[in-house]
């Protein structure tokens, strides 16, 4: 008996460190509609099948225990890519894939982008579902952190980005 308690002991905690292992990703309505419920910024990476610095954001940065983490306690975070098909729904409009030559582009990645549409990008949003920033290019780890750190609470209202990086103590 006392050996089935500690197996199942070990399987729970197991599962529990797993949890951590990945970054739980939402679409981007599950997002908006657990923030309506239960504020928390929002994180979307806007990626694309071929874009190969998104691939090696996602076998890097996403990959790292620390942000896995933080984004994990402190974000809704989202996977967008910017050419799907299916339609969205956010503030009342229906964003739409948008035919484009070889290979169209989601209206909702473009007005994220500002019609910039550069791969990746990582997008933030407040509590209230109001956008931020968004930051185009890859992010290597160490600055990832800091501006995960920044855009979280209230930090990129009340602190200059500068004052804040060079203050910032990274938890890697």
């Amino acid at each position: 008996m006392k050996k089935i308690i500690v197996v199942a002991v070990l399987t729970f905690i197991s599962f529990g460190v797993k949890a951590q292992d990945k970054v739980n990703w939402l679409s981007f309505e599950q997002a908006m509609e657990m923030s309506e419920k239960e504020p928390k910024p929002i994180l979307v990476d806007i990626y694309t099948d071929w874009c190969g610095w998104c691939k090696k954001m996602d076998k890097t940065t996403y990959k790292n225990k620390v942000i896995i983490e933080y984004i994990n306690t402190h974000y809704y975070p989202v996977k967008l890519n910017g050419e799907a098909k299916d339609d969205i729904t956010f503030q009342g409009k229906t964003f739409k894939y948008q035919a484009q030559g070889r290979r169209g582009y989601h209206q909702l990645a473009a007005a994220i982008m500002k019609g910039q549409l550069s791969y990746p990008s990582t997008a933030f949003f407040n509590t209230e579902r109001q956008l931020l920033q968004n930051v185009p290019g890859y992010l290597e780890e160490k600055k990832f952190e800091k501006i995960l750190a920044y855009f979280n609470k209230d930090n990129y209202k009340n602190t200059p980005w500068k004052e804040f990086e060079k203050n910032f103590k990274s938890a890697m």
